[in-house]
Protein backbone atom coordinates (compact mmCIF):
# COMPACT_ATOMS: atom_id res chain seq x y z
CA UNK A 1 0.00 0.00 0.00
CA UNK A 2 1.16 3.39 -1.20
CA UNK A 3 0.73 6.39 1.36
CA UNK A 4 1.07 9.67 1.46
CA UNK A 5 2.07 10.56 4.59
CA UNK A 6 1.21 14.62 4.32
CA UNK A 7 -1.48 16.62 2.93
CA UNK A 8 -4.05 19.14 3.81
CA UNK A 9 -7.75 19.79 3.09
CA UNK A 10 -9.37 22.97 3.95
CA UNK A 11 -12.09 25.48 3.24
CA UNK A 12 -10.89 29.00 3.64
CA UNK A 13 -14.98 30.07 4.15
CA UNK A 14 -14.85 28.24 7.49
CA UNK A 15 -12.80 30.73 9.05
CA UNK A 16 -10.02 29.00 11.53
CA UNK A 17 -6.95 29.48 9.32
CA UNK A 18 -5.56 32.72 10.50
CA UNK A 19 -2.74 32.07 8.15
CA UNK A 20 -4.43 31.75 5.07
CA UNK A 21 -5.07 34.60 3.59
CA UNK A 22 -5.85 35.95 0.14
CA UNK A 23 -2.04 37.24 -0.26
CA UNK A 24 -1.44 33.46 -0.77
CA UNK A 25 -3.05 33.43 -4.53
CA UNK A 26 -3.51 29.89 -5.36
CA UNK A 27 -3.89 28.32 -2.20
CA UNK A 28 -6.67 30.81 -0.77
CA UNK A 29 -9.51 28.46 -2.07
CA UNK A 30 -10.96 25.15 -1.51
CA UNK A 31 -8.89 22.18 -1.85
CA UNK A 32 -11.00 18.93 -1.29
CA UNK A 33 -10.53 14.83 -1.80
CA UNK A 34 -12.07 15.79 -5.73
CA UNK A 35 -8.84 17.64 -6.36
CA UNK A 36 -6.58 15.32 -5.09
CA UNK A 37 -7.70 12.24 -6.33
CA UNK A 38 -6.71 12.71 -9.72
CA UNK A 39 -2.98 12.79 -8.59
CA UNK A 40 -2.97 10.39 -6.16
CA UNK A 41 -4.10 7.91 -9.06
CA UNK A 42 -1.53 8.82 -10.97
CA UNK A 43 1.11 8.52 -8.56
CA UNK A 44 -0.56 5.09 -7.18
CA UNK A 45 -1.17 6.72 -3.96
CA UNK A 46 -3.75 4.93 -2.36
CA UNK A 47 -4.19 5.94 0.91
CA UNK A 48 -3.32 9.43 2.75
CA UNK A 49 -2.89 11.06 5.86
CA UNK A 50 -4.70 14.24 6.44
CA UNK A 51 -2.96 16.87 8.84
CA UNK A 52 -4.68 19.48 10.59
CA UNK A 53 -3.98 23.52 8.91
CA UNK A 54 -5.81 25.51 11.56
CA UNK A 55 -5.04 25.06 15.55
CA UNK A 56 -8.75 24.26 16.81
CA UNK A 57 -11.36 21.13 17.24
CA UNK A 58 -13.38 22.68 14.99
CA UNK A 59 -11.11 22.06 11.88
CA UNK A 60 -10.54 18.60 13.49
CA UNK A 61 -14.25 17.15 13.13
CA UNK A 62 -14.25 18.52 9.97
CA UNK A 63 -11.50 16.57 8.29
CA UNK A 64 -12.81 13.41 10.40
CA UNK A 65 -16.12 14.09 8.75
CA UNK A 66 -14.09 14.17 5.70
CA UNK A 67 -13.00 10.93 6.15
CA UNK A 68 -15.89 9.08 7.44
CA UNK A 69 -17.27 9.46 3.59
CA UNK A 70 -13.55 9.28 1.83
CA UNK A 71 -12.41 6.00 1.59
CA UNK A 72 -8.71 7.03 0.28
CA UNK A 73 -7.88 8.88 3.84
CA UNK A 74 -6.70 6.13 5.98
CA UNK A 75 -6.12 8.39 8.61
CA UNK A 76 -6.52 12.17 10.49
CA UNK A 77 -3.64 14.18 12.64
CA UNK A 78 -5.67 16.75 14.18
CA UNK A 79 -5.74 19.16 17.19
CA UNK A 80 -6.41 19.48 20.50
CA UNK A 81 -5.20 22.16 23.44
CA UNK A 82 -3.31 20.08 25.20
CA UNK A 83 -2.22 22.18 27.79
CA UNK A 84 -6.09 22.36 28.96
CA UNK A 85 -7.83 20.35 31.60
CA UNK A 86 -9.75 18.96 28.82
CA UNK A 87 -6.92 17.33 26.67
CA UNK A 88 -7.73 14.16 27.70
CA UNK A 89 -11.18 13.98 27.66
CA UNK A 90 -10.77 15.71 23.86
CA UNK A 91 -8.39 12.95 22.77
CA UNK A 92 -10.75 10.63 24.12
CA UNK A 93 -13.41 12.04 22.43
CA UNK A 94 -11.54 11.96 18.57
CA UNK A 95 -10.10 8.35 19.24
CA UNK A 96 -13.45 6.98 19.14
CA UNK A 97 -12.91 7.59 15.39
CA UNK A 98 -11.25 4.88 13.71
CA UNK A 99 -9.70 7.32 12.01
CA UNK A 100 -8.14 9.79 14.19
CA UNK A 101 -4.22 8.44 14.49
CA UNK A 102 -2.68 11.72 16.26
CA UNK A 103 -2.75 15.28 16.99
CA UNK A 104 -0.12 18.19 15.82
CA UNK A 105 0.63 20.99 18.16
CA UNK A 106 2.27 23.46 15.03
CA UNK A 107 4.82 24.18 17.07
CA UNK A 108 6.59 26.45 14.47
CA UNK A 109 4.03 28.86 15.11
CA UNK A 110 3.90 29.16 18.96
CA UNK A 111 5.32 32.07 20.65
CA UNK A 112 7.41 29.89 22.62
CA UNK A 113 10.21 27.38 21.04
CA UNK A 114 10.49 25.85 24.20
CA UNK A 115 6.53 24.78 24.54
CA UNK A 116 7.23 21.26 23.79
CA UNK A 117 9.51 20.81 26.94
CA UNK A 118 6.92 21.81 29.32
CA UNK A 119 5.96 19.16 31.94
CA UNK A 120 2.69 19.79 32.15
CA UNK A 121 1.54 18.16 28.76
CA UNK A 122 2.16 15.19 30.48
CA UNK A 123 -1.63 14.61 31.20
CA UNK A 124 -2.28 14.91 27.35
CA UNK A 125 0.82 12.72 26.25
CA UNK A 126 -0.50 9.98 28.64
CA UNK A 127 -4.12 10.17 26.80
CA UNK A 128 -1.88 9.80 23.50
CA UNK A 129 -0.50 6.80 25.06
CA UNK A 130 -3.53 5.24 26.13
CA UNK A 131 -5.65 5.37 23.23
CA UNK A 132 -2.15 4.47 20.47
CA UNK A 133 -2.24 7.56 18.87
CA UNK A 134 0.95 9.35 17.33
CA UNK A 135 2.51 13.11 17.53
CA UNK A 136 3.49 15.50 14.53
CA UNK A 137 6.06 18.08 15.39
CA UNK A 138 5.96 20.98 13.07
CA UNK A 139 9.60 22.53 14.24
CA UNK A 140 12.62 24.15 12.79
CA UNK A 141 16.31 23.71 13.80
CA UNK A 142 15.63 26.20 16.28
CA UNK A 143 12.65 23.63 18.61
CA UNK A 144 15.64 20.47 18.31
CA UNK A 145 16.28 21.24 22.07
CA UNK A 146 13.23 21.20 23.42
CA UNK A 147 11.81 18.40 21.16
CA UNK A 148 14.88 16.51 22.22
CA UNK A 149 13.85 16.73 26.15
CA UNK A 150 9.61 15.93 25.14
CA UNK A 151 10.99 12.80 23.05
CA UNK A 152 13.57 11.71 26.04
CA UNK A 153 10.60 11.98 28.58
CA UNK A 154 7.88 10.24 26.78
CA UNK A 155 9.89 7.20 25.24
CA UNK A 156 7.00 5.13 24.42
CA UNK A 157 5.23 8.08 21.86
CA UNK A 158 5.58 7.64 18.24
CA UNK A 159 7.16 10.95 16.94
CA UNK A 160 7.41 12.17 13.54
CA UNK A 161 9.45 15.19 12.32
CA UNK A 162 7.55 16.81 9.46
CA UNK A 163 9.05 18.06 6.59
CA UNK A 164 12.72 17.15 7.48
CA UNK A 165 12.24 20.25 10.45
CA UNK A 166 12.40 22.52 7.08
CA UNK A 167 15.80 22.98 6.46
CA UNK A 168 16.90 26.48 5.01
CA UNK A 169 17.04 24.97 1.05
CA UNK A 170 16.96 28.29 -0.46
CA UNK A 171 19.67 29.67 1.63
CA UNK A 172 22.27 27.52 0.38
CA UNK A 173 24.99 26.53 3.17
CA UNK A 174 23.99 28.88 4.77
CA UNK A 175 22.47 27.40 8.62
CA UNK A 176 23.13 23.45 7.39
CA UNK A 177 25.13 22.85 10.03
CA UNK A 178 22.47 23.86 12.46
CA UNK A 179 20.12 22.10 10.69
CA UNK A 180 22.63 19.04 10.30
CA UNK A 181 23.18 18.22 13.72
CA UNK A 182 20.07 19.22 14.98
CA UNK A 183 18.24 16.46 12.71
CA UNK A 184 21.04 14.20 13.61
CA UNK A 185 20.59 14.49 17.41
CA UNK A 186 16.98 13.86 16.73
CA UNK A 187 17.41 10.76 15.00
CA UNK A 188 19.18 9.43 18.17
CA UNK A 189 16.11 8.94 20.03
CA UNK A 190 14.57 5.61 18.46
CA UNK A 191 10.91 6.66 18.91
CA UNK A 192 11.09 9.64 16.50
CA UNK A 193 10.53 9.59 12.88
CA UNK A 194 10.62 11.95 9.93
CA UNK A 195 8.78 12.82 7.01
CA UNK A 196 10.27 13.18 3.74
CA UNK A 197 8.03 15.92 2.45
CA UNK A 198 7.82 19.93 2.23
CA UNK A 199 11.52 20.07 1.35
CA UNK A 200 10.59 21.79 -2.21
CA UNK A 201 8.70 24.29 -0.05
CA UNK A 202 12.10 25.36 1.82
CA UNK A 203 13.86 26.23 -1.51
CA UNK A 204 14.13 28.43 -3.89
CA UNK A 205 12.17 28.69 -7.34
CA UNK A 206 13.75 26.49 -10.14
CA UNK A 207 14.92 23.75 -7.71
CA UNK A 208 16.07 20.78 -8.72
CA UNK A 209 17.02 16.91 -7.90
CA UNK A 210 20.14 18.20 -7.34
CA UNK A 211 19.07 21.32 -4.96
CA UNK A 212 17.27 18.65 -3.17
CA UNK A 213 20.09 15.75 -2.78
CA UNK A 214 22.34 16.85 0.12
CA UNK A 215 19.23 17.43 2.41
CA UNK A 216 17.44 13.76 1.47
CA UNK A 217 20.81 12.08 1.47
CA UNK A 218 21.37 13.79 5.48
CA UNK A 219 17.72 13.05 6.19
CA UNK A 220 18.21 9.02 4.85
CA UNK A 221 21.13 9.04 6.44
CA UNK A 222 20.43 9.69 10.53
CA UNK A 223 17.47 8.30 10.18
CA UNK A 224 17.78 5.08 7.74
CA UNK A 225 14.58 4.09 5.18
CA UNK A 226 13.22 2.15 8.32
CA UNK A 227 12.25 5.69 9.98
CA UNK A 228 11.28 7.66 7.15
CA UNK A 229 7.83 8.15 5.18
CA UNK A 230 7.15 10.13 2.25
CA UNK A 231 4.97 12.81 2.21
CA UNK A 232 3.46 15.36 -0.62
CA UNK A 233 2.43 18.15 1.59
CA UNK A 234 -0.51 18.84 -0.72
CA UNK A 235 -1.46 21.44 -1.44
CA UNK A 236 1.22 23.56 0.34
CA UNK A 237 3.50 22.16 -2.70
CA UNK A 238 1.84 23.59 -5.45
CA UNK A 239 3.53 26.95 -4.53
CA UNK A 240 7.12 25.78 -5.45
CA UNK A 241 6.27 22.47 -7.26
CA UNK A 242 3.65 20.16 -7.79
CA UNK A 243 2.43 16.53 -6.62
CA UNK A 244 3.64 14.24 -9.59
CA UNK A 245 6.98 16.32 -9.77
CA UNK A 246 7.96 15.86 -6.66
CA UNK A 247 7.01 12.29 -6.50
CA UNK A 248 9.10 11.44 -9.74
CA UNK A 249 12.20 13.10 -7.58
CA UNK A 250 12.09 11.69 -4.62
CA UNK A 251 11.84 8.15 -6.80
CA UNK A 252 14.86 9.16 -8.35
CA UNK A 253 16.53 10.30 -5.18
CA UNK A 254 16.09 7.16 -3.21
CA UNK A 255 16.82 4.95 -6.60
CA UNK A 256 19.84 3.26 -4.98
CA UNK A 257 17.73 1.86 -2.27
CA UNK A 258 16.29 -1.32 -2.62
CA UNK A 259 13.06 -2.15 -3.52
CA UNK A 260 12.16 -2.95 -0.12
CA UNK A 261 13.36 0.05 1.64
CA UNK A 262 11.67 2.37 -1.26
CA UNK A 263 8.48 0.40 -0.33
CA UNK A 264 8.68 1.25 3.48
CA UNK A 265 9.43 5.07 2.89
CA UNK A 266 6.65 4.96 0.10
CA UNK A 267 3.81 3.44 2.38
CA UNK A 268 4.81 0.57 4.85
CA UNK A 269 6.53 2.89 7.62
CA UNK A 270 3.55 5.01 7.43
CA UNK A 271 1.12 2.13 7.35
CA UNK A 272 2.88 0.99 10.79
CA UNK A 273 3.54 4.31 12.76
CA UNK A 274 -0.66 5.51 12.33
CA UNK A 275 -1.70 1.89 11.74
CA UNK A 276 -3.06 2.76 8.89
CA UNK A 277 -6.05 -0.46 7.96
Amino acid sequence: MKIDAHQHFWQPGRGDYGWLTPGLGELYRDFLPADLAPLISAAGVERTIVVQAAPSLAETRYLLALAAHEPSIGGVVGWVPMLAPEAPAFIAELARDPKFKGVRPMLQDLPDDNWIANPALERAVEALLAHDLAFDALIFARHVDALETFAARFPQLRIVVDHGAKPPVRDGHVGWRRWADGIARLARLPNIHCKLSGLASEAAPGWTEATLQPYVDHILNVFGPARLMWGSDWPVLNMNGDYLLWHSVTNTLLASLSDAARDAIFGANARAFYRVV
